[in-house]
């Protein structure tokens, strides 16, 4: 929502410039996921660490229906307010956990933007998603 969807967007323009297929998707069903491949997970936080509406649901289908998502590969990108919360970027912290837990493989570490910091979060992407890409390029080798 807000941050993360512009964050997502530029991302997308920056990795298709390299030759990357992309797709956005906004708070996707789990049917809606390729499930073999890589994810790259930009996510707010909301009130006290808790997830965004838009992606509830993927983590409850994902919760429920324990799936196979071995096939995996993916990167988090987490967006919050330091100083607001003491649960900064909880929602990501809480979504990694969630799909480490089916087997899912993190490429990298997880980036977290306090938007008290970095007033225009795409900046600080640009930098991270510049050393991702070349971790997602090493796992076809």
């Amino acid at each position: 929502m807000g941050s993360a969807e512009y964050v997502a967007e530029h991302i997308t323009e920056i990795l298709e410039k390299y030759g990357f297929d992309t797709e956005v998707t906004y708070g996707p069903s789990l049917k809606e996921l390729l499930t073999k491949g890589i994810w790259l997970i930009v996510c707010s936080t909301h009130e006290a660490g808790d997830l965004p509406e838009n992606i509830q649901l993927l983590a409850k289908e994902i919760s429920e229906e324990k799936p196979d998502l071995s096939q995996i590969n993916y990167g988090s990108i987490g967006i919050g307010s330091s100083k607001e919360y003491d649960t900064f970027c909880g929602a990501i912290h809480k979504l990694d956990q969630l799909i480490k837990d089916h087997n899912v493989k993190r490429v990298g570490e997880i980036l977290e933007i306090d938007i008290l910091e970095h007033e225009v979060p795409e900046d600080l992407v640009e930098v991270w998603i510049e050393k991702w890409k070349e971790k997602i390029i090493d796992l076809d080798k």
